[in-house]
């Protein structure tokens, strides 16, 4: 990885590439200090650290503590993110959006346009929920319908324009935009989760105390993030056989090749559907100003992802139980949603392809259903340790961080891609270089 960065770095035009990515992220980092005016930023951080629902904290560990802060980037790119997996769902249910897919570039571009509109409108939904509910509870300098447009109003057109940030850097920056935007977001708050740890387990204590304790920290980090980067690049490899045909004078095919089944299929939408539909009646309910009495308080409690693997209140983790079994559910689903065997079999069919001692049609489709139910479940099981450890940790140790298993893997996975798109750019380049030659 740093072998490609140093090579990028003598290459003009990915060095400009470079140059103008950390740009925008310096841009990022600015506007996330932004307060949105008419909010009442010393009381709302103050009403911030009162809370002791995790969706919160997961929310602006998201938002590189933009929410915290509530500056014009509060709601990040998480509207464009639930509105990129909501296309993707639509894609699948409406014949008229997978036509669309399926017609090459304009057909993506009309898609990219109308998730962009639907950006929008859940920006502006869910900034109008955010106004109304902290109006509701003081957090507004005046809680007047020209105070709510005016928060309304900069936190869409902050949600907006970090969109509009990741596709530049999409198109004139090293790729992978949207992810980048994130991603800078989670990592700008290593720092002061890192201070936390080592406030609580290193400092004061004595020499050797705080040296075994550094090591495990470093140690456990180490271990997830290579238990992270396996589970990404995991992959099953089916063999694919092509029959030999004769094309005009020729004889070709007969190639032995392998379709790749990435055993992570879903990647990190499992953890963020199951986690975004436990902590939705705690957001709803504290932006309501409801926080629940009796079994209802109970519930919530155990929606909670701060009160899981506590000793001292094992019954709340039965969330944890159910937070584990959703995230295996969506796994199947999504996995299902994006993934058709079926079409795969007829494409290999079609092209004459078929997988050593498998008939081609439905019995490919079927072998390759087996194969992948599999290798879900594994790659479900990988998310689930990924994902509880911290939880682990938070609650019999009180190691309270913001990054999890969710931000590692979307770290983790960024990271690879990124340093794929840039190893391909250089790739590309040489082959121009030579053609030109």
């Amino acid at each position: 990885m740093f072998t490609t960065l140093v090579n990028a770095l003598k290459v003009k035009e990915i060095r400009m590439k470079l140059l103008f990515t950390f740009i925008m992220m310096l841009v990022i980092r600015f506007g996330s200090q932004l307060p949105v005016p008419g909010v009442n930023s010393e009381q709302f951080s103050a009403w911030f650290q009162a809370q002791t629902g995790g969706a919160f904290n997961f929310f602006d560990a998201f938002t590189g503590g933009s929410f915290e802060r509530m500056s014009i980037f509060a709601l990040n790119i998480t509207p464009y993110i639930t509105s990129s997996i909501i296309m993707q769902l639509l894609t699948i249910a409406i014949p008229k959006l997978e036509e669309m897919q399926k017609d090459g570039e304009d057909g993506r571009k009309k898609i990219a346009s109308i998730t962009r509109y639907v950006t929008v409108g859940l920006a502006l939904l869910e900034s109008t929920m955010m106004a109304i509910g902290f109006g509701n509870q003081g957090l507004l300098r005046h809680f007047d319908a020209l105070n709510i447009i005016s928060v309304v109003a900069a936190l869409t057109a902050g949600s907006a324009f970090l969109m509009w940030i990741g596709e530049r850097i999409t198109e004139k920056g090293v790729g992978n935009g949207i992810s980048i935007v994130l991603v800078i977001n989670i990592i700008s708050r290593l720092p002061d989760d890192f201070s936390k740890l080592f406030e609580q387990f290193v400092q004061g204590k004595s020499i050797p105390l705080a040296v075994v304790a550094s090591l495990i920290i470093i140690a456990i980090i180490l271990a997830m993030i290579v238990f992270v980067v396996i589970l990404n690049s995991a992959v099953r490899k089916i063999p694919v056989q092509y029959a030999k045909k004769i094309q005009g004078n020729k004889m070709v095919g007969g190639q032995m090749t392998f379709l790749p089944l990435k055993v992570n299929t879903a990647g990190v939408i499992p953890i963020i559907f199951a986690s975004s539909l436990m902590q939705t009646p705690i957001i709803i309910s504290t932006l309501a100003g409801y926080n629940g009495n009796g079994v209802w308080r109970q519930v919530l409690n155990g929606l909670n992802q701060d009160y899981w693997c506590n000793p001292n209140q094992l019954v709340y983790s039965l969330g944890l139980l159910v937070y584990i079994i959703l995230t295996v559910f969506f796994a199947y689903f999504y996995t299902s949603l994006t993934f058709n065997p079926l079409e795969i079999a007829n494409n290999m069919k079609k092209q004459g392809g078929f997988i050593p001692g498998i008939r081609p049609g439905k019995p490919t489709s079927d072998y390759l259903n087996k194969v992948l139910n599999a290798i879900i479940f594994v790659g479900a099981v990988g998310l689930v340790i990924v994902a509880v450890v911290p939880f682990f940790f938070n609650g019999v140790f009180n190691a309270s961080v913001s990054f999890g298993g969710t931000s590692l893997i979307i770290i983790v996975s960024v990271v690879l891609e990124t340093v794929k798109q840039i190893e391909s750019q250089m790739l590309v380049r040489n082959y121009k270089g030579f053609l030109n030659d």
